[in-house]
Protein backbone atom coordinates (compact mmCIF):
# COMPACT_ATOMS: atom_id res chain seq x y z
CA UNK A 1 0.00 0.00 0.00
CA UNK A 2 1.20 3.48 -0.90
CA UNK A 3 1.62 5.78 2.05
CA UNK A 4 -0.49 8.87 2.24
CA UNK A 5 2.07 11.29 2.80
CA UNK A 6 -0.54 14.45 2.97
CA UNK A 7 -2.24 12.54 5.40
CA UNK A 8 -1.80 13.93 9.38
CA UNK A 9 1.92 11.68 10.26
CA UNK A 10 -0.29 10.29 13.59
CA UNK A 11 -2.96 9.45 10.96
CA UNK A 12 -3.98 5.84 11.17
CA UNK A 13 -4.52 5.62 7.68
CA UNK A 14 -1.61 7.48 5.99
CA UNK A 15 -1.09 3.51 4.23
CA UNK A 16 -4.61 3.20 2.77
CA UNK A 17 -7.28 1.01 3.54
CA UNK A 18 -6.01 -2.65 4.34
CA UNK A 19 -9.04 -4.28 3.38
CA UNK A 20 -7.70 -7.64 4.44
CA UNK A 21 -7.90 -6.14 7.97
CA UNK A 22 -11.71 -4.33 7.75
CA UNK A 23 -12.85 -8.03 6.21
CA UNK A 24 -12.08 -9.60 9.72
CA UNK A 25 -13.81 -7.38 11.25
CA UNK A 26 -16.79 -6.87 9.00
CA UNK A 27 -16.83 -9.62 6.32
CA UNK A 28 -19.73 -7.84 4.64
CA UNK A 29 -17.65 -5.13 3.05
CA UNK A 30 -15.98 -7.60 0.52
CA UNK A 31 -19.30 -8.12 -1.23
CA UNK A 32 -18.66 -4.25 -2.12
CA UNK A 33 -15.45 -4.45 -3.12
CA UNK A 34 -14.02 -3.56 -6.55
CA UNK A 35 -10.80 -3.32 -8.40
CA UNK A 36 -9.00 0.37 -9.98
CA UNK A 37 -7.14 0.60 -13.08
CA UNK A 38 -3.96 -0.53 -10.68
CA UNK A 39 -5.71 -3.77 -9.39
CA UNK A 40 -5.62 -2.37 -5.98
CA UNK A 41 -8.97 -3.19 -3.76
CA UNK A 42 -11.48 0.16 -3.52
CA UNK A 43 -15.06 0.48 -3.12
CA UNK A 44 -17.52 2.60 -5.26
CA UNK A 45 -17.41 5.56 -3.24
CA UNK A 46 -20.74 6.81 -5.11
CA UNK A 47 -22.31 3.79 -3.71
CA UNK A 48 -23.98 5.12 -0.04
CA UNK A 49 -23.68 1.41 1.20
CA UNK A 50 -20.73 0.65 0.50
CA UNK A 51 -19.34 4.23 2.10
CA UNK A 52 -21.22 3.11 5.52
CA UNK A 53 -19.98 -0.33 5.81
CA UNK A 54 -16.55 1.10 4.95
CA UNK A 55 -16.77 3.71 7.84
CA UNK A 56 -18.60 1.05 10.74
CA UNK A 57 -15.39 -1.45 9.45
CA UNK A 58 -13.05 1.22 10.10
CA UNK A 59 -13.83 2.36 13.29
CA UNK A 60 -14.71 -1.32 14.51
CA UNK A 61 -11.09 -1.99 13.42
CA UNK A 62 -9.43 1.33 14.67
CA UNK A 63 -10.94 2.67 17.34
CA UNK A 64 -12.39 -0.20 19.26
CA UNK A 65 -16.43 0.84 18.07
CA UNK A 66 -18.24 -2.59 18.66
CA UNK A 67 -21.87 -0.97 17.38
CA UNK A 68 -22.03 1.78 14.48
CA UNK A 69 -25.09 2.86 12.66
CA UNK A 70 -26.76 6.11 11.35
CA UNK A 71 -30.47 6.84 9.53
CA UNK A 72 -30.77 6.22 6.24
CA UNK A 73 -30.13 9.10 4.24
CA UNK A 74 -27.72 10.69 7.26
CA UNK A 75 -24.42 12.40 6.30
CA UNK A 76 -21.41 9.40 6.16
CA UNK A 77 -17.87 11.10 6.58
CA UNK A 78 -15.18 9.78 5.19
CA UNK A 79 -13.14 8.57 8.76
CA UNK A 80 -9.57 9.58 7.27
CA UNK A 81 -10.02 13.16 6.98
CA UNK A 82 -12.12 13.83 10.06
CA UNK A 83 -9.65 12.19 11.96
CA UNK A 84 -6.49 14.03 10.56
CA UNK A 85 -8.94 17.15 12.09
CA UNK A 86 -8.42 15.75 15.30
CA UNK A 87 -5.09 15.17 15.30
CA UNK A 88 -3.97 18.58 14.14
CA UNK A 89 -6.18 19.96 17.32
CA UNK A 90 -3.70 17.87 19.61
CA UNK A 91 -0.73 19.67 17.95
CA UNK A 92 -2.47 23.03 18.48
CA UNK A 93 -2.95 22.09 21.89
CA UNK A 94 0.38 20.76 22.40
CA UNK A 95 1.74 24.93 21.71
CA UNK A 96 0.54 25.50 25.07
CA UNK A 97 1.62 22.37 26.78
CA UNK A 98 5.41 22.46 26.10
CA UNK A 99 5.14 21.01 23.19
CA UNK A 100 3.46 17.78 24.76
CA UNK A 101 0.13 16.03 22.91
CA UNK A 102 -2.27 16.15 25.43
CA UNK A 103 -4.02 13.03 26.65
CA UNK A 104 -6.65 12.14 29.13
CA UNK A 105 -10.37 13.37 29.99
CA UNK A 106 -9.17 16.42 31.50
CA UNK A 107 -9.35 17.83 27.88
CA UNK A 108 -12.31 19.53 27.64
CA UNK A 109 -14.03 19.13 23.42
CA UNK A 110 -17.57 20.79 22.10
CA UNK A 111 -18.36 19.37 18.93
CA UNK A 112 -20.57 21.85 16.88
CA UNK A 113 -23.03 19.86 14.80
CA UNK A 114 -22.01 16.37 16.15
CA UNK A 115 -24.26 14.32 13.76
CA UNK A 116 -25.64 10.97 13.66
CA UNK A 117 -22.48 9.61 12.95
CA UNK A 118 -20.84 11.15 15.97
CA UNK A 119 -17.59 10.71 14.08
CA UNK A 120 -15.26 13.66 15.77
CA UNK A 121 -16.05 12.08 19.56
CA UNK A 122 -15.46 8.44 18.62
CA UNK A 123 -12.09 8.88 16.75
CA UNK A 124 -10.62 11.30 19.14
CA UNK A 125 -11.79 10.06 22.61
CA UNK A 126 -10.06 6.54 21.28
CA UNK A 127 -6.83 8.50 19.85
CA UNK A 128 -6.42 10.65 23.25
CA UNK A 129 -8.82 10.01 25.73
CA UNK A 130 -10.50 13.69 25.18
CA UNK A 131 -13.56 14.59 27.27
CA UNK A 132 -16.19 15.62 24.46
CA UNK A 133 -19.46 16.81 24.56
CA UNK A 134 -21.53 16.29 21.51
CA UNK A 135 -24.10 19.09 20.38
CA UNK A 136 -26.72 19.03 16.75
CA UNK A 137 -29.70 20.59 16.30
CA UNK A 138 -31.34 17.59 14.63
CA UNK A 139 -33.29 15.04 17.32
CA UNK A 140 -32.75 12.50 15.15
CA UNK A 141 -29.06 12.68 14.81
CA UNK A 142 -28.95 13.32 18.94
CA UNK A 143 -31.13 9.97 18.90
CA UNK A 144 -28.66 8.40 17.15
CA UNK A 145 -25.03 9.62 18.56
CA UNK A 146 -27.11 8.49 22.26
CA UNK A 147 -27.36 4.85 20.79
CA UNK A 148 -23.82 4.71 19.66
CA UNK A 149 -22.30 5.91 23.19
CA UNK A 150 -25.14 3.38 24.81
CA UNK A 151 -24.29 0.67 22.72
CA UNK A 152 -20.61 1.26 23.01
CA UNK A 153 -20.59 2.12 26.83
CA UNK A 154 -18.89 5.83 26.20
CA UNK A 155 -19.38 8.52 28.27
CA UNK A 156 -19.99 11.52 25.74
CA UNK A 157 -22.40 13.79 26.87
CA UNK A 158 -25.04 15.01 24.14
CA UNK A 159 -27.27 18.68 23.65
CA UNK A 160 -29.89 19.33 22.00
CA UNK A 161 -29.70 23.01 20.27
CA UNK A 162 -33.35 24.40 19.90
CA UNK A 163 -32.83 27.11 18.21
CA UNK A 164 -31.11 27.28 14.91
CA UNK A 165 -30.00 30.69 15.05
CA UNK A 166 -27.95 30.05 18.33
CA UNK A 167 -24.76 27.86 17.65
CA UNK A 168 -23.12 28.36 22.14
CA UNK A 169 -25.96 29.69 23.69
CA UNK A 170 -28.14 27.49 26.34
CA UNK A 171 -25.49 24.31 25.40
CA UNK A 172 -22.62 26.57 26.95
CA UNK A 173 -23.59 26.79 30.22
CA UNK A 174 -22.08 29.24 33.02
CA UNK A 175 -19.57 26.70 34.60
CA UNK A 176 -18.58 25.16 31.33
CA UNK A 177 -15.12 25.14 30.29
CA UNK A 178 -13.56 24.05 27.37
CA UNK A 179 -10.17 23.50 25.47
CA UNK A 180 -11.48 22.89 21.70
CA UNK A 181 -14.66 23.78 19.97
CA UNK A 182 -14.43 22.16 16.66
CA UNK A 183 -16.89 22.07 13.83
CA UNK A 184 -18.11 20.87 10.18
CA UNK A 185 -20.29 23.47 9.31
CA UNK A 186 -22.80 23.46 6.58
CA UNK A 187 -21.20 24.49 3.62
CA UNK A 188 -23.62 25.21 1.21
CA UNK A 189 -26.69 28.15 1.01
CA UNK A 190 -29.11 25.96 -0.26
CA UNK A 191 -30.20 22.50 -0.63
CA UNK A 192 -29.87 23.31 -4.76
CA UNK A 193 -26.49 24.28 -4.49
CA UNK A 194 -25.74 21.00 -2.27
CA UNK A 195 -27.23 18.69 -5.26
CA UNK A 196 -24.95 20.89 -7.45
CA UNK A 197 -21.86 20.60 -5.76
CA UNK A 198 -22.13 16.99 -5.53
CA UNK A 199 -22.73 16.69 -9.33
CA UNK A 200 -19.61 18.83 -10.27
CA UNK A 201 -17.81 17.17 -7.82
CA UNK A 202 -18.55 13.78 -10.04
CA UNK A 203 -17.74 15.27 -12.91
CA UNK A 204 -14.25 16.69 -12.28
CA UNK A 205 -13.75 13.20 -11.02
CA UNK A 206 -14.58 11.95 -14.35
CA UNK A 207 -17.57 9.73 -12.62
CA UNK A 208 -20.20 11.00 -14.83
CA UNK A 209 -23.49 11.93 -12.60
CA UNK A 210 -24.58 10.59 -9.35
CA UNK A 211 -27.79 10.70 -8.42
CA UNK A 212 -27.52 11.09 -4.70
CA UNK A 213 -25.17 12.63 -2.66
CA UNK A 214 -22.06 10.39 -2.24
CA UNK A 215 -21.98 10.39 1.68
CA UNK A 216 -25.67 11.34 2.26
CA UNK A 217 -26.66 14.65 4.21
CA UNK A 218 -29.68 15.89 5.68
CA UNK A 219 -30.42 19.44 5.25
CA UNK A 220 -29.11 21.16 8.59
CA UNK A 221 -25.87 18.94 7.67
CA UNK A 222 -25.32 20.04 4.50
CA UNK A 223 -26.58 23.57 4.03
CA UNK A 224 -27.82 26.94 6.09
CA UNK A 225 -29.28 30.25 5.16
CA UNK A 226 -25.96 32.20 4.17
CA UNK A 227 -24.19 29.13 3.84
CA UNK A 228 -20.54 27.96 5.28
CA UNK A 229 -19.43 32.21 5.58
CA UNK A 230 -22.87 33.07 7.15
CA UNK A 231 -22.19 29.75 9.70
CA UNK A 232 -18.90 30.49 10.76
CA UNK A 233 -19.65 34.85 10.47
CA UNK A 234 -22.32 33.92 13.59
CA UNK A 235 -19.96 31.63 15.18
CA UNK A 236 -17.36 34.49 15.60
CA UNK A 237 -19.74 36.81 16.77
CA UNK A 238 -21.15 34.62 19.03
CA UNK A 239 -17.92 33.59 20.36
CA UNK A 240 -17.28 37.10 22.06
CA UNK A 241 -20.14 36.12 24.32
CA UNK A 242 -17.88 33.00 25.80
CA UNK A 243 -14.36 34.24 25.10
CA UNK A 244 -13.03 33.17 28.90
CA UNK A 245 -14.62 29.80 28.53
CA UNK A 246 -13.43 28.34 25.35
CA UNK A 247 -9.33 28.24 24.55
CA UNK A 248 -9.64 27.58 21.29
CA UNK A 249 -12.40 27.96 18.54
CA UNK A 250 -12.03 25.91 15.32
CA UNK A 251 -14.15 25.15 12.82
CA UNK A 252 -13.24 23.59 9.32
CA UNK A 253 -13.55 26.04 6.35
CA UNK A 254 -13.95 24.25 2.63
CA UNK A 255 -13.85 27.04 0.33
CA UNK A 256 -10.57 28.82 0.24
CA UNK A 257 -12.23 32.92 -0.83
CA UNK A 258 -14.09 32.48 2.76
CA UNK A 259 -11.07 32.81 4.45
CA UNK A 260 -10.40 37.00 3.54
CA UNK A 261 -13.59 38.10 4.63
CA UNK A 262 -13.84 35.25 7.87
CA UNK A 263 -10.20 36.54 8.95
CA UNK A 264 -11.73 40.79 8.61
CA UNK A 265 -14.49 39.15 10.85
CA UNK A 266 -12.53 37.58 13.70
CA UNK A 267 -10.17 41.41 13.89
CA UNK A 268 -12.86 43.55 14.53
CA UNK A 269 -13.66 40.72 16.91
CA UNK A 270 -10.22 41.55 18.58
CA UNK A 271 -9.33 38.06 19.38
CA UNK A 272 -5.82 37.85 20.85
CA UNK A 273 -4.71 35.43 17.97
CA UNK A 274 -6.14 33.70 14.83
CA UNK A 275 -4.37 30.61 12.78
CA UNK A 276 -5.49 28.76 9.53
CA UNK A 277 -4.46 25.63 9.95
CA UNK A 278 -4.13 23.50 5.95
CA UNK A 279 -4.59 19.74 5.41
CA UNK A 280 -4.21 18.00 2.54
CA UNK A 281 -5.61 14.87 2.41
CA UNK A 282 -5.31 13.23 -1.17
CA UNK A 283 -6.96 14.92 -3.83
CA UNK A 284 -8.12 17.30 -1.58
CA UNK A 285 -7.09 20.63 0.44
CA UNK A 286 -8.93 21.29 3.66
CA UNK A 287 -8.47 23.64 5.88
CA UNK A 288 -9.36 25.29 9.91
CA UNK A 289 -9.48 28.33 11.23
CA UNK A 290 -8.73 28.43 14.94
CA UNK A 291 -9.11 31.87 17.09
CA UNK A 292 -8.55 32.58 20.60
CA UNK A 293 -9.22 35.46 22.74
CA UNK A 294 -6.37 34.68 25.69
CA UNK A 295 -3.33 36.25 25.80
CA UNK A 296 -0.70 33.80 24.44
CA UNK A 297 0.60 33.90 28.32
CA UNK A 298 -2.58 32.50 29.66
CA UNK A 299 -3.14 29.62 27.40
CA UNK A 300 -1.43 27.00 29.82
CA UNK A 301 -3.34 23.54 29.76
Amino acid sequence: MAVKLMLHPRNQHREGYDFERLFLKSPELEAFITRNPRGQMTINFQDVGAVRLLNRALLMTHYEIDFWDIPAAYLCPPIPGRVDYIHYLADLLAVSNDQEIPHGSDIKVLDIGTGASLVYPLTGQHEYGWDFTGVDIDPVSIKSARQICERNRLNIKLKRQSKAEDIFESVVGPDDSFHLTLCNPPFHASLARAEEGTRRKWRNLGKGQSAELNFGGQNAELWCPGGEIGFIARMIEQSMNFADQCLWFTCLVSKKDNLKPLSRLLKKAKVAEFQVVEMAQGQKTSRFIAWTFYPEGQRSL
